[in-house]
């Protein structure tokens, strides 16, 4: 690839950027629609569960797919198909006549989402070879998921008061044909040297996974944890996870690496992002609900009441990097540990829900805490690992977000679906979602500990010995596709 243009590699990076803030917007904008989507389609907790579910599981699901794709295909025309893809799907929501085309729409999306963001990452670290150069357009780049906390949930609010739910699909459509115009015409073409080879089995597996223990938890409060459907989903569940632990193993290439589970802080990495953004996809669906159904409060005031939570997120991640550059990935995963269970003990010993200077204290800990915990997850699960291994070890933990927030919202949901009458009012609210809050807090905790067990000098000598034993060559198809691997 020719040697490009300061001034082309900073449209380069906007137009990912574009890319990532359309995806990340997604659910923060539709979490304050949510309850204006129930009106208007009659959905119940569980529907409203899985319009953003099927977009985070699919998501998750091909993320790592769509990465080895692009490196085989081409990154430009793999990002093209998704922004097409996306920009269709999110039409396609905003015509959706009922709730299961909503959700199926929503898949459409997702399918784009996934060529996105692992594919716009490849462009960069190919597009910014210089390793300084390239820091700051990571930084840019995660300042965006800043940026969508931030705005999405007023972004929300103002286009549900203004319109309605389906304007907040509408916002995409302008976006990504713009994206893919400056992409068509200014996004150079890359792919990788020795791409690997695709795994169809292993993801089939991971799908038949988090479809089917998702499913479970989501539908299980109506149907019943002993019925005959959800004991089938949570057995397939179990079978597809033990089937994929033994297939992946067995494979030269895997589509999961599940040897770098060796290494402490890689798999403390997976452990703090599934449980992070589970609390904060729990922590959306129950604010959202109760500031809306509970305090009456419009869309757009309860995108501004959850304002100080996003602000303290958007302030909190670039210094959350900035901690991990100079002291490692410890100090802000205590401290993001900390601020998460701190707001989940305010809600769920003190009812922090029913007194405003309490709720917007509870809000701006989880914002401080969650705006810290990033970082140092991509930090710490590529700590350690030779450079050849940095790619794929990132992508795991970019998966591992998506599933801890499906999970996040589905158990919530399911938590809160239990609790009979949970709307009737303010206190009946509160005894409904005091075991919602606990699992948020119990979440913060394992951030938590987990962060201080994986990241002393054990963990670290873990991840030094993983490293070492991919050097010597005991994993030879990493060696021969490190090249892949590395962009994903």
């Amino acid at each position: 690839m020719p040697e490009l243009t300061h001034r082309r590699r900073m449209l380069v990076l906007a137009i990912c950027c574009m890319s990532l803030l359309i995806v990340s917007l997604d659910n923060t904008v539709l979490n304050v629609a949510l309850p204006s989507l129930r009106k208007d389609l009659h959905a119940s907790v569980s529907g409203m569960q899985w319009t953003i579910d099927a977009y985070t599981l699919v998501l998750a699901s091909l993320l790592m797919l769509a990465g080895s794709t692009a490196d085989r295909l081409g990154r430009r025309r793999v990002f093209q198909t998704g922004l097409v893809v996306f920009t269709l799907g999110s039409l396609l929501c905003s015509l959706a006549p009922s709730l299961p085309w909503l959700v199926a729409f929503r898949m459409v999306q997702a399918v784009g989402g996934s060529m996105l963001n692992p594919v716009a990452m490849s462009v960069i670290t190919n597009t910014f070879t210089e390793p300084r150069e390239r820091a700051r357009a990571i930084g840019v780049w995660g300042g965006v998921v800043g940026l969508s906390m931030a705005a999405g949930p007023v972004v929300g609010g103002l286009l549900v008061e203004a319109v309605d739910w389906r304007a907040i699909f509408w916002i995409n459509v302008p976006i990504g044909l713009l994206a893919l115009f400056l992409t068509i015409r200014y996004v150079p073409h890359s792919r990788a040297p020795h791409p690997r080879r695709p795994d169809p089995v292993g993801q089939v597996l991971v799908i038949l996974l988090l479809g089917s223990l998702t499913y479970a938890i989501i539908e299980a409060p109506e149907a019943g944890w002993g019925s005959p459907l959800i004991m089938g989903c949570t057995a397939l569940a179990v079978l597809s996870l033990a089937g994929l632990i033994g297939y992946e193993r067995r494979r030269t290439e895997p589509l999961i690496e599940l040897r770098f589970f060796r290494s402490a802080p890689f798999s403390g990495a997976t452990v703090i992002a599934v449980s992070a953004f589970a609390a904060l996809g729990g922590f959306l669906f129950v604010n959202t609900l109760y500031l809306q159904d509970i305090r009456g409060l419009s869309a757009l005031e309860a995108g501004l009441y959850m304002l100080p939570m996003a602000a303290m997120t958007l302030i909190f991640a670039p210094l959350s990097g900035r901690l991990v550059g100079a002291r490692g990935p410890r100090l802000p995963l205590l401290l993001a540990g900390t601020g998460m269970v701190l707001s989940g003990v305010l809600f769920a010993g003190f009812e922090a829900e029913i007194s405003t200077p309490l709720l917007f204290t509870g809000y701006v800990l989880f914002g401080i805490g969650f705006g810290l915990v990033n970082a140092p997850i991509t930090n710490t699960a590529v700590s350690g690992m030779p450079r050849a291994q940095a790619g794929v070890a990132a992508a795991v933990a970019s998966t591992s977000r998506q599933v801890g927030q499906s999970l996040g919202v589905a158990v919530i949901g399911a938590v809160l679906a239990s609790g009979a009458g949970a709307a009737a009012s303010d206190d009946r609210f509160a005894a409904a979602g005091r075991p919602a809050w606990w699992i948020i807090t119990g979440c913060g905790l394992a951030v938590l500990l987990v962060g201080a067990l994986t990241s002393g000098r054990w963990a670290r000598e873990t991840a030094r010995r993983a490293a070492r034993q991919l050097e010597a060559g005991q994993f030879p198809a990493d060696s021969r596709h490190s090249g892949s691997r590395q962009q994903i």
